[in-house]
């Protein structure tokens, strides 16, 4: 029987060679490779190798090498029918019923692929024709070159209804095939089938095998219903199933390049050309359980990339909540969050690639994520919720699949919940008491030298008490996107685009507290060139480059956002920057103080956790959270204006 070669890429695309052979042969990972010894040899040490992302084993002391079918075929004795059919059965798959009709769509979608090129060439050569210079602004204004452009075969589709019909149909293909490719848009209504792609930037994705066989379609105009539009779902493609860039970062990974995923085709671009090469993204939908299982075959613990906002939040949530049922010992995944506003094009573009690996240092795990889920805008200060977020720990727990990852998950979520309820009743000794409660029972001793079970010593509250995630949380105080604190950051940058600033504030500058030492770093050059007559914003910036600091100065901009933070920027008239200067003093006097005030109330209740402790606390949170409405104030003044944020 002849099985169709795309039959036999979606088994090993389904399993992973290590788990076919992990079947008969104890593997440990070395490196990139799993490692054994020989199913073919008696041997003392291991010379058997498998490597997922070439898809062979290898071994040393026989020769033998080759892929799953091989190895059925070699360690068992079958033939490879009966191997294909072991192998289909494992990966869920039926078997193909051999027929001329199934051996007709195979050349059918040989065909396909060979069509889906010609129209990636026609698309890259209107791009740098005469017809593409509006493609090529759009992609100059992005910062993708001419050498990017070839890199990635990014194309143009032409404005009128029948350009790549006309020329393909000039090369003998059917208006069939282009129909069937999804290249062309037919229906029993429309009597003559057009372009499916015209007006756009077009960027080709892969398969697994690095054949084009779909797009990914960027309007050029603004009032288009659809800014991007895909491919149909083909023969040849399944959204679901693939992930932008795939193929070129197999490969990357397989040379030790951290696998990242983004939301977009220009972000991963700009990703790769900033040196992150095996980044990818979905297709134009949340990511699916079949390219996490694509991710994980590149990387046992993937990073998603997410924008900063609540949209990025609630898609880092969907992933997270999609993974938990197929987590496996040293299999997960971490997660990054840009700056509110701006996505990684964004970012790379302002502050190069130190701004973004200041991101991907800052990236969390996936347990700590998901415990920053359920504690998000959620007060925990009645027995009633507390229970309720206990139960609602124990139904995610119970959505894991593996014992072991569901059993230290358990652990370590219980420990935070232990941690987070610590101010309430639990004592150093292990004894729980509500606020309130008296000391009776510890016999006469002196206070804080009770037996085991009473209030003792208290020990310090963990990292993920109530309090340290209500400072981590205040936007004010926090520092996650960067290592420098956000309003630091734009202190600075308004003072590097505004030096007139310091001509009546140089004095508060000089005393503000920082609580990064770069950033005070910065601020002591900038204040040295205002005494020495550095007036305009080139002059400063000559000053920082000659300082050794252009890159931290770059690493503040990535983190002002247009939209928000407009009257930072250089073209902001100076009335704005002046009262937008005075509302950013404020706050940061004022988050400072709460910073201290915080700590403070966080180490009285550490140590003597009782009711007015207790109430000190709540009324630093609470003043933490009129501060982030502050905030959002501020923000609003800047987004109201509409004098921020480029074009799409």
């Amino acid at each position: 029987m002849r099985f169709p070669p795309s039959f036999l890429d979606e088994i090993r695309q389904r399993l992973p060679l290590s788990e076919v052979v992990g079947k008969r042969v104890q593997l440990k990972k070395q490196g990139r490779e799993w490692r054994g010894l020989s199913p073919f040899n008696a041997e003392k040490t291991p010379s058997f190798y498998v490597n997922d992302q070439k898809g062979f084993y290898h071994c040393f002391s026989s020769g033998k090498h080759g892929d799953q079918f091989d190895f059925l075929i070699e360690t068992e004795g079958l033939a490879f029918p009966e191997a294909v059919e072991r192998l289909a059965n494992m990966a869920g798959l039926p078997m193909p019923v051999s027929s001329r009709e199934e051996e007709a769509k195979e050349v059918r979608r040989k065909t396909l692929h060979e069509v889906m090129e010609l129209a990636a060439k026609y698309y890259e050569a209107m791009l740098q024709g005469r017809a593409g210079a509006k493609g090529r602004g759009y992609l100059a204004d992005r910062g993708l070159g001419p050498a990017t452009q070839a890199r990635f075969r990014i194309g143009y589709a032409l404005p009128e209804r029948f350009a790549l019909k006309e020329a393909l149909g000039a090369r003998g293909v059917p208006v069939e095939d282009m129909v069937e490719a999804g290249l062309l848009i037919a229906a029993d209504d429309i009597p003559v089938p057009y372009d499916r792609f015209r007006d756009r930037v077009m960027f080709p994705i892969h398969d697994l095998r690095g054949r084009v066989v779909a797009f990914g379609g960027r309007a050029l105009e603004k009032d288009v219903p659809a800014k991007y539009l895909n491919s149909p779902e083909t023969s040849l493609f399944h959204k679901g199933a693939l992930l932008y860039n795939g193929f070129q970062a197999r490969a990357a990974a397989h040379k030790g390049a951290p696998v990242i995923a983004v939301e977009g085709y220009v972000d991963v671009i700009a990703m790769v050309e900033a040196g992150f090469s095996a980044t990818v993204a979905p297709l134009g939908t949340a990511l699916t359980e079949e390219q996490l299982a694509l991710l994980w075959k590149m990387a046992p613990e993937p990073l998603l990339l997410f924008d900063g906002d609540k949209a990025g939040r609630r898609a880092a949530w969907r992933a997270m909540d999609l993974a938990l049922p197929h987590l496996k010992p040293g299999v997960s995944l971490s997660f990054g969050m840009l700056p509110e506003g701006q996505d990684p094009d964004d970012l790379i573009r302002a502050g190069g690639r130190e701004a973004m690996e200041a991101v991907l240092a800052q990236a969390r795990p996936l347990a700590e994520v998901l415990w920053s889920r359920e504690l998000e805008n959620a007060t925990y200060d009645t027995p009633e919720r507390r229970a309720a977020l206990e139960a609602r720990i124990g139904e995610i727990v119970r959505l894991i699949g593996d014992e072991t990852v569901r059993k230290h998950y358990r652990a370590d979520l219980m420990e935070r919940l232990r941690g987070l309820f610590a101010p309430a009743f639990v004592s150093a000794g292990g004894g729980r008491r509500p606020f309130g409660e008296g000391r009776q029972g510890q016999g006469r001793g002196k206070p804080g030298r009770g037996r085991a079970g009473g209030w003792g010593d208290r020990a310090p509250l963990p990292r993920d008490a109530v309090a340290g995630e209500a400072v981590r949380r205040s936007a004010l105080i926090q520092g996650a996107a960067s290592a420098v604190p956000r309003n630091e950051a734009l202190l600075l940058f308004a003072l590097m685009n505004h030096p007139w600033l310091l001509d009546r504030s140089a004095e508060d500058i000089a005393e503000l507290p920082f609580l990064n030492k770069e950033a005070d770093q910065l601020r002591q050059v900038l204040l040295a060139a205002h005494i020495e007559g550095c007036e305009d914003a080139e002059s400063v910036a000559a000053r920082i480059e000659a300082e050794g600091l252009a890159a931290l100065a770059r690493r503040l901009a990535a983190q002002a956002v247009p939209r928000h933070d407009w009257p930072a920027f250089a073209n902001a008239a100076p009335n704005d920057v002046e009262l937008w200067w005075h509302q950013r003093l404020v706050l940061h006097r004022r988050a400072h103080a709460l910073s201290k005030d915080i700590k403070e109330a966080e180490r009285r209740l550490a140590e003597e956790p009782d009711e007015l402790n207790w109430a000190r606390f709540l009324d630093v949170q609470r003043q933490l959270a009129a501060l982030d409405g502050t905030e959002a104030l501020v923000e609003g003044f800047g987004a109201a204006s509409g004098r921020s944020g480029r074009s799409m």
